[in-house]
């Protein structure tokens, strides 16, 4: 079945002769052009002008890739997504992570006294890497996130600075590895099952409900829009 095109004028690759430039607009100290209201097709590079309503998804006229999908509230979502890891990172870090029993003995471990570990055993560089990816980077994440979506949800203007911290957050995305570190943790669980009783806690289930939660928030989030409500200039 043939995709249906985007309903959406499409701007043309030549200017008219008697506007070579982009009509800007004067608007209480403020110039706008109306290239900042085009998208570019990742596909085949066609320019289209963006309509009005941004909430509905876009589809390319030339090729009928889709240019921007639909994320309704995508604020209110979100922000209801970094609560609930907030609470979720609180839990991982504040109860057992795991218990070894061995010999009737039990030691039990949080995330934090783990990396201490490493640190205590020269692993000094792994020790740093843990607490960098599986704890600061996560927490930054969420506290900036919700500085920044806190007041557009009640319909105040931007945080300052929440168009800088946006991107800061955007940078740091590739240095959260929680995966990675729960994967760790699995193998663990497999090779030291034979040595010892390995008795997952609750920051276990917890940390791995954290994993989800944030895919969910960062999923939910429309950057476009973001970025809209962010821009000081409207």
């Amino acid at each position: 079945m043939s995709r249906k095109p985007a309903q959406h004028p499409v701007l043309s690759s030549s200017p008219s002769p008697d506007n070579r430039e982009p009509s800007r607009q004067q608007n209480d100290g403020v110039v706008t052009s109306e290239t900042d209201r085009l998208i570019a097709c990742h596909d085949c590079d066609l320019l289209h002008h963006l309509p009005d309503n941004r909430t509905t998804t876009l589809l390319c006229a030339r090729c009928g890739a889709v240019l921007r999908r639909r994320k309704p509230a995508t604020v209110e979502r979100s922000l209801a997504w970094i609560t609930a890891a907030l609470i979720l990172f609180i839990l991982s870090n504040s109860f057992p992570f795991l218990a070894i029993q061995s010999s009737g003995l039990v030691q039990e471990t949080i995330l934090l006294s783990g990396i201490h570990e490493l640190w205590k055993q020269g692993l000094h560089g792994l020790s740093v890497l843990v607490l960098l990816t599986c704890v600061l980077v996560p927490l930054v994440q969420m506290l900036g996130l919700l500085y920044i979506l806190t007041p557009l949800q009640f319909g105040r203007t931007p945080a300052p600075y929440a168009g800088s911290l946006y991107r800061f957050i955007q940078e740091l995305a590739p240095w959260g590895m929680m995966e990675v570190f729960m994967v760790g943790i699995l193998v663990a669980l497999v090779k030291l099952g034979h040595l010892a009783t390995i008795i997952p806690g609750i920051s276990v289930f917890s940390f791995a409900a954290l994993i989800f939660v944030m895919a969910a928030a960062f999923a939910s989030l429309d950057p476009v829009l973001l970025w809209d409500h962010l821009d000081l200039r409207r």
